[in-house]
């Protein structure tokens, strides 16, 4: 990861507190711990129950018949809060602390709600449609938190970011380079078909950002403006 976004000097203008990304940062942390303290085999069958299968998604292929979990549809939404482990769960709540509240900021708690939702939703729903036979469990928030990504890079590309550059070099970057050097790692993942090897589900990151840039237009508040130039000053939220 080249670059690791620490904080952003963009103040929240229309919310005080921003309650869902709190709420959906602790629900993360809160299923993986919970997760974490399954035996092996409940560890299981809660990955395939509760992730997105693209198999079971589109070729209707079933659980196996020991195994509890959700509809199809409902795994949409449970398998954005499964992560397989410390440095997964940890860089997207950090991603989702960094950039989220803005977003939320911009669209109100219930619409951010809804929005984070829906970009996960479609992340996966791309990602399947890459590969309809795969039957290997997608999980994590990441379709999501892309969702916010793309959100962020339609409305506060010039928002300047704090971040480590290559795990130790701290610099100040625009929020246009910082995100468009993560689309670009994404996109040369998936014309490579890196990805796979890494054990990427990349073409959900994929969807769910160009989900967010383009949800993003329509369910903000009509006072956000597109492209927006925060306040200069480099100071705590």
């Amino acid at each position: 990861m080249p670059l690791i976004p620490l904080h952003d000097a963009n103040p929240r203008v229309y919310i005080r507190a921003h309650f869902v990304t709190i709420g959906l940062v602790v629900a993360n942390f809160a299923v993986f711990l919970a997760v974490q303290g399954m035996s092996e085999a409940q560890f299981f069958d809660a990955i395939i129950g509760y992730s997105v299968v693209p198999a079971r998604m589109f070729e209707g292929v079933p659980l196996p018949t020991d195994a509890q979990g959700v509809t199809p549809l409902m795994s949409l939404i449970t398998y954005q809060f499964l992560h397989g482990g410390w440095a997964h769960v940890i860089f997207n709540m950090l991603f989702l602390w960094v950039f989220g509240d803005n977003i939320e900021d911009a669209m109100g708690h219930a619409r951010f709600l809804l929005f984070f939702l829906i970009c996960g939703a479609m992340g996966a729903l791309v990602h399947g449609l890459i590969d309809t036979t795969s039957t290997t469990p997608v999980i994590g928030a990441s379709g999501s938190i892309s969702g916010v990504l793309g959100a962020y890079l339609m409305l506060y590309p010039r928002a300047r970011l704090l971040v480590l550059a290559f795990v130790f070099i701290p610099l100040r970057l625009p929020a246009v380079m910082v995100i468009g050097t993560f689309f670009a790692q994404d996109l040369i993942w998936a014309a490579t078909s890196s990805s796979a090897a890494l054990g990427v589900a990349v073409w959900a990151h994929i969807g769910g950002f160009i989900t967010g840039a383009l949800l993003v237009i329509y369910m903000r508040n009509p006072r956000v403006p597109l492209f927006h130039k925060p306040p200069e000053p480099w100071g705590k939220k």
